[in-house]
């Protein structure tokens, strides 16, 4: 049995984690098809409703403007009026749903009001059964206005340097006594953000008439210096009217990908430990982990794909880690096998010209097939993330995953046991970014009981994180990134 939020949820532990679920039984159904379940998954990126059945079901749907509201008109269903505690388990930090309504709409059909905290772009379509699901009929409700991965990269970089500036005035209070206390800190704290692209970034967003979105991938207008932190005076040169050139550090991305999410949880342990949670978890411990580092006096930065439990396409992380100019992309996994035996971490780079093992085929066969078990919309023909998913990445790119893969199988050998002694080759989808080096970390075997205790043990994650930075500042500093023409 899984504890759901405020209900019991028998023989569904698939889908217990993370989502809002309702099992309407055959007492709620007076004739039609029988639904199975219905989920809510809330995430920033968008919103994701879920009701699964035992036949397909038809839905009408239309958007009202004022007040913002979806209705679906569901077909070939009657539901009885206690139906309505639905509604009790929206949760209140939706960022897309305000309310829930539900009620009969005529014979046969179940009207879903759905109210919006905004203006969307809703998708709705049909899922084939598959893995443990079978049909689904899918609303997401995507925001008008998406966020931008750049954009949430510069307000978690904004978040930090207001911590920053917090913990520098509580020191200096600390030190210099109450009449520290009532004056202000600084800005911009000095050798901070002052000398960091993306802090000059946000600095000329906040300039009037400032344009957030950064130049094209091929733009090559010159880089522009941070100016000097306030109530700093900028040294001139003798003879000068000008101030000399202040060197630019050059700010290191790395996209972070906890694998599945959603309405894939992903492999499952002996135990019911679902693959999607503990990715995630690792990938936020190690995320800490970049933010504090730097390569040779550059900070690095970490941007993830997603942050939540919900359901991110293939193809979209890849083209997130783009938007971003990630200059390392590194998807977290955790392997399983039929057989409990297995164990040991691995890292898998891509190949275009077949697998360098038959398991490392099965494993690309299974992670690409994530998108099925998700639920990607695949009558959606996104330009961006069509063209992110056919890209075939150069030779160049190969060898810098093999570098980075070599890495950090050298610091995660140190932590606990490898699968495999060397970087294996298959053609996953989502490491096909043709210019930034991929790597897909299995971070132990999730069906091994051992190692999926070892997985929700926070000292392993930290020490886990721990030795994957120490992989990616050694290849960092071995291969510094080549300078970029213009700001992140």
């Amino acid at each position: 049995m899984t504890e759901g939020r405020g209900f019991t949820l028998p023989r569904r532990s698939l889908l217990r984690a993370g989502s809002l679920v309702l099992l309407l039984g055959a007492a709620h159904l007076a004739r039609g098809a029988s639904v199975l379940a219905v989920r809510l998954w809330p995430a920033e990126d968008y919103t994701r409703v879920t009701i699964e059945s035992d036949v397909p079901l038809k839905a009408r749907s239309f958007l009202v403007d004022e007040p913002p509201r979806l209705a679906v008109d569901i077909e070939g269903v009657d539901l009885l009026p206690g139906l309505r505690e639905l509604v009790a388990q929206l949760r209140a930090d939706d960022p897309n749903i305000a309310g829930l309504r539900v009620g009969q709409n005529a014979p046969n059909v179940v009207r879903l009001v759905i109210d919006l905290k905004h203006t969307i772009k809703p998708q709705i379509f049909n899922l084939e059964p598959v893995a443990a699901y079978r049909h689904r009929l899918v609303f997401d409700l995507y925001p008008t206005q998406a966020p931008d991965p750049l954009e949430q990269l510069i307000a978690q970089r904004l978040k930090e340097r207001d911590a920053a500036s917090q913990r520098a005035a509580d020191a200096m209070a600390r030190e210099t006594g109450p009449l520290a206390q009532s004056t202000p800190a600084p800005a911009t704290p000095l050798g901070g953000p002052a000398a960091d692209p993306l802090g000059e970034l946000i600095a000329r967003a906040n300039r009037p008439g400032a344009d957030l979105k950064p130049p094209g991938p091929h733009d090559d207008s010159p880089v522009i210096e941070p100016t000097p932190p306030a109530g700093i005076a900028s040294k001139r040169r003798p003879g000068t009217g000008t101030a000399p050139a202040r060197k630019t550090e050059r700010l290191i991305v790395v996209a972070l990908d906890p694998g599945h999410g959603g309405e894939d949880p992903g492999a499952i342990g002996p135990r019911g430990t679902q693959e999607k949670v503990v990715v995630l978890q690792i990938a936020r411990k190690l995320r800490d982990r970049i933010n504090a580092a730097t390569v040779n006096g550059s900070p690095m930065r970490a941007y993830m794909t997603r942050d939540q439990d919900f359901f991110v396409p293939l193809g979209t992380r890849v083209s997130k880690a783009q938007r971003v100019r990630a200059d390392l992309f590194i998807s977290i996994h955790a392997d399983a096998f039929m057989s409990p035996k297995p164990a040991g971490a691995s890292v898998y780079a891509l190949s275009t010209r077949g697998a360098s093992s038959a398991a490392a085929r099965w494993m690309a066969d299974k992670e690409n097939a994530s998108d099925l078990v998700g639920g990607a919309n695949v009558k959606v023909k996104d330009a961006t993330v069509q063209r992110a998913m056919l890209d075939m990445s150069t030779t160049a790119q190969i060898n810098d995953s093999l570098k980075i893969g070599s890495k950090l199988l050298g610091e995660v050998e140190r932590v606990g046991k490898l699968h495999k002694p060397r970087v294996e080759q298959a053609n996953f989808a989502v490491l096909r970014a043709p210019d930034i080096p991929s790597v897909l970390v299995e971070t132990a075997f999730i069906s091994n009981p051992d190692e999926e205790r070892r997985l929700n043990d926070p000292k392993y994650q930290n020490e886990l994180a721990d030795a994957l930075v120490r992989g990616i500042v050694k290849y960092f500093e071995a291969n510094p990134p080549l300078a970029r023409t213009r700001q992140i």
